[in-house]
């Protein structure tokens, strides 16, 4: 994993662009106005009548607006990137603003395939910069209980998450291919591998759309993960189900050796525990963990990390495998057979390499001992963000 640049002034609010100005883009203007941790500098979007919309509407001030981020950024001396672009667009965005000096907070997920999210990787070792994914979901105070908790149990056999909801988004998630598995999974995939602090190992995977579905796409779907330490991590859902309908971060399962732990996604998950011969054992002290929530808590973790040097949750290595979760999912739902990580990190990285059109983001690629060595060994998902 890549060290990365920290800032000088740590006490400063961060001076930052946001790029990208709809409807998530609006959702950030309103947290980076109400965070002391930053000073919004400029937006910036293609689309420049919708940016001075987007400041008008919010009552916004004194920032600049354009259509050129690197302009942008040396116009205001900005400090950091958080970066609310379409998927599509990640890649170069991305690229751009490391290369231009600035370390970046992008929007999940990192890239649209995981042979950009490796050059992605790459690049952010070559620039020195901090590139960190936002994976809003796992900032909720009764997650970070519940993961401290888990010790309680032993070890842990099974995980399971179920998710089932019934959104009528229209636009374009309504048209997606394999819209639960791409648009909305990963978040499921991301804190199984924050619980369980080991890696995906494979996956068999099934997609299907109920007769009554308004998606275009397959919108239920069924996977079987194994992880590194041998637990079984399974995910079931629907974007179709009414009634009943379960919280967006759907409803956990985990079950050990000593007993079960359940969360709903929202409040704080309940413990069973039946020790061997002793009725039951006491749970460890809970930590209080009063911060941030959401975007506010990868916000606030992203300020920490260019404060401290301390790498956070995640950094692009670290979130490389949720997204590869999701690709390997797909292809195993393709395929109708188990896929192994190791063969989807594999394809990827020779997409990668022969994809790439920065020398010195290619050579960062080809200096890696092996993919699976940077990707399955040496990237953590890290402490508990506690915000």
């Amino acid at each position: 994993m890549s060290t990365f640049a920290t800032l000088p002034d740590t006490k400063s609010p961060v001076r930052v662009v946001l790029l990208g100005a709809g409807l998530m883009g609006k959702k950030w203007l309103s947290v980076l106005m109400a965070s002391p941790d930053v000073e919004l500098v400029g937006l910036v979007d293609l689309n420049l009548a919708a940016a001075e919309a987007a400041l008008r509407d919010a009552g916004i001030e004194n920032v600049l607006c354009g259509t050129n981020l690197t302009e942008v950024s040396n116009a205001t001396a900005a400090q950091a990137v958080i970066n609310v672009t379409v998927p599509v667009a990640h890649h170069p965005t991305n690229v751009e603003a490391l290369f231009a000096g600035l370390p970046v907070l992008c929007e999940k997920p990192a890239a649209p395939t995981v042979s950009q999210a490796l050059s992605l990787a790459a690049a952010a070792e070559m620039s020195g910069q901090l590139l960190m994914i936002s994976q809003s979901r796992r900032y909720y105070r009764n997650l970070a209980e519940l993961k401290d908790n888990l010790v309680s149990l032993g070890d842990v056999g099974t995980v399971t998450t179920e998710f089932f909801k019934a959104p009528h988004f229209g636009g374009f998630r309504e048209e997606m291919e394999h819209v639960l598995l791409v648009d909305m999974a990963i978040h499921a995939f991301d804190v199984a591998r924050y619980l369980l602090d080991q890696e995906p190992v494979s996956v068999y995977c099934e997609e299907y759309n109920p007769s009554w579905s308004w998606y275009a796409g397959d919108a239920a779907t069924t996977a079987i993960f194994e992880f590194t330490g041998g637990a079984r991590y399974i995910y079931s859902g629907s974007w179709c189900s009414p009634g009943l309908e379960t919280s967006w971060n759907g409803s956990w399962r985990i079950s050990g050796a000593h007993g079960t732990a359940r969360w709903d996604g929202e409040n704080q998950a309940d413990f069973e525990i039946a020790g061997e011969g002793t009725g039951e054992v006491s749970l460890p002290q809970r930590v209080d963990h009063d911060g941030a929530e959401e975007i506010e808590g990868s916000l606030a973790e992203f300020v920490s990390a260019l404060r401290t040097g301390t790498v956070p949750s995640g950094e692009i290595h670290a979130n490389v495998l949720s997204l590869a979760m999701v690709e390997a999912a797909v292809l195993s739902a393709q395929q109708r057979e188990r896929v192994s990580m190791e063969h989807v990190l594999s394809a990827a990285y020779t997409a990668a390499v022969n994809d790439e059109s920065l020398p010195a983001v290619r050579d960062a690629l080809l200096a890696w001992p092996s993919v699976q060595e940077v990707f399955m060994a040496g990237s953590r998902v890290g402490a508990a963000p506690s915000a």
